[in-house]
């Protein structure tokens, strides 16, 4: 059994094609915190380091030691992870409201600190949100081409 390390390339196998990620971070709370990166592949790509270098599409925290464990996603390479993916992200987190479906009071999170803001500015829509996604809302997530700032709940 392979352990994850910080910069593993990870590869999921979605029905539109092979989708990649890459572990940046540990959090001791949420676990691994990945970055999944543009496009969707019909076969793995041969150059990784060009492929970490372009913008992520979102970043989440998924169980990634138990999915890789699992064979459900597999480690095909490691990277050094780019500069501006090195510190930790801000998260955006909510409660639901059920009568609108929307949240109404946003708070943000820095992997430490946690601090209330009430309505989101449009730049922080494209906050990612803290949550633990399981590898199957991963893998819709991806398929669907979901953003932070599509987010239905938004």
């Amino acid at each position: 059994m392979r352990r994850v390390k910080i910069g593993d390339i990870i590869e999921i196998t979605t029905s539109k094609g092979l989708a990649y990620a890459q572990y940046t971070h540990r959090h001791k709370q949420y676990s691994a915190l990945i970055r999944v990166l543009e496009g969707l592949f019909e076969s793995r790509p041969k150059d990784f380091a060009t492929l970490v270098k372009q913008r992520h599409r979102f970043v989440t925290f998924v169980p990634l030691q138990a999915a890789v464990n699992r064979e459900i996603f597999s480690i095909v390479g490691n990277e050094e992870v780019p500069e501006e993916a090195k510190e930790f992200p801000i998260f955006r987190a909510g409660v639901i409201d059920q009568e609108t479906m929307k949240v109404a009071t946003w708070w943000l999170w820095d992997g430490e600190k946690e601090w209330r803001i009430g309505e989101l500015t449009p730049e922080q829509r494209s906050f990612p949100i803290a949550s633990v996604w399981t590898p199957v809302a991963l893998v819709q997530r991806i398929e669907s081409g979901w953003t932070p700032e599509t987010d239905p709940f938004t």
